[in-house]
């Protein structure tokens, strides 16, 4: 699912974003949009600050009463918001501005059908190919884009996990180990050790039949019977790796 934020003064102009984005919907069924409208900068500024709304796309109208879709952009961009930014205005005089917000498309009104759906099409396919290499997780109520490089494990508590980040805290995670693994299927990096543990084998930085030992300085003590399967992953994956450098 991705979230998609329109944002513009003009309730036509709104009706018309949205049909295309319905539109494009409708050919590509395999990318599940989510639109909400929003009539003024202060309305969407109050779902990102006090809802945790963090939408993966937005179309920002320019050319509104009390707060510019430029301010507006620039104060998403000040709050974290890594969300792509699409500006739809009647104007080219802040095309060069955009740049300055790392704004990924100006789009000058009136927008054409095939205009968006170009726009469109390009920033899934390159969200797609990225998502690959970064899990979503919700961690103390927030989802959070984590990079796969930066899990070094994950450890079962109970009905919770600790996942353990590179520099950075355990997380807290409502999941099961199941849940967990299944979303890092097909990762051959990843390795399940034991019912316990999840393990980045690119933080591995020696093994024996007793322990691995992490980049980090953690060491992990292996169950009865997981040395040996670990020990084919890691060389697996290790020897794969350098064939393919």
């Amino acid at each position: 699912m991705y979230f998609i934020a329109v944002c513009d003064d003009d309730e036509i102009e709104l009706d018309k974003t949205e049909k295309y984005l319905s539109g494009w919907q409708e050919k590509n069924q395999d990318c599940q949009l989510h639109i909400d409208r929003f009539t003024s900068a202060e309305k969407l500024l109050y779902m990102l600050k006090e809802k945790e709304y963090d939408p993966d796309l937005l179309f920002l109208d320019i050319y509104m009463p009390e707060k510019s879709g430029m301010d507006l952009a620039r104060e998403v961009r000040e709050m974290g918001s890594e969300g792509k930014i699409v500006f739809l205005t009647t104007s080219k005089e802040h095309a060069l501005e955009a740049f300055s917000v790392d704004a990924a498309q100006y789009l000058i009104k009136p927008i054409k059908e095939q205009d968006l759906f170009r726009v469109l099409d390009r920033m899934f396919a390159d969200r797609e190919e990225k998502r690959k290499d970064y899990l979503l997780l919700r961690i103390e109520g927030k989802i959070c884009r984590v990079l796969l490089s930066d899990i070094v494990y994950c450890e079962a508590q109970g009905k919770n996990q600790k996942l353990y980040l590179e520099d950075n805290a355990p997380q807290k995670l409502r999941m099961s180990m199941t849940e967990i693994y299944g979303m890092l299927a097909g990762r051959q990096e990843f390795a399940k050790v034991g019912v316990s543990y999840i393990v980045n084998l690119n933080h591995v930085d020696s093994l024996n039949a007793q322990e691995i030992c992490l980049d980090t300085g953690k060491s992990i003590y292996l169950p009865r019977g997981a040395y040996q399967p670990l020990r084919e992953q890691y060389f697996k994956y290790y020897c794969e790796e350098e064939e393919m450098g």
